[in-house]
């Protein structure tokens, strides 16, 4: 597949380097989209007295200035996966939509593992799986 690492966090929307369970660790990033109008820029969030407006509905061509809505835009991206498969400890990539989906009940980037065809979520930081306990006793 060889996906292509980013070589700035300024040029993803979303960006994050992931432990998953004890043996496993994925990079997932999200490249930001071409202006579908311009075709000369890249879309992002709408700039504000030099600030970039954090909670937007929107996002904005810096160039032309055509303006998409969050949702539909967020969900026309794709998430690229560098991973260790936590279940079979080999290497992957992967691809998966952008949109979270309920994965051992925590909201998720879900994609599978090349290898065991295992499903591998990407949760919200610091997100522990519901029904899992610590096994230590106590």
């Amino acid at each position: 597949m060889a996906l292509r690492f980013p070589e700035s966090t300024s040029e993803c929307i979303y960006f994050t380097n992931r432990q998953i369970e004890d043996t496993g660790k994925a990079i997932a990033w999200v490249y930001k989209k071409t202006c579908p109008q311009c075709k000369k820029a890249k879309m992002g969030k709408p700039v504000e007295k030099g600030k970039v407006k954090i909670r937007a509905t929107e996002y904005v061509c810096p160039s032309c200035g055509y303006t998409e809505q969050k949702q539909p835009h967020e969900e026309s991206l794709i998430v690229e996966v560098q991973y260790t498969c936590p279940y079979c400890g080999k290497s992957g990539e992967a691809t998966t939509p952008f949109k979270r989906k309920a994965w051992n009940g925590i909201p998720s980037y879900v994609f599978e593992c090349e290898s065991c065809k295992k499903k591998i979520g990407i949760t919200k930081k610091m997100k522990k799986a519901k029904g899992k306990s610590d096994e230590d006793g106590g």
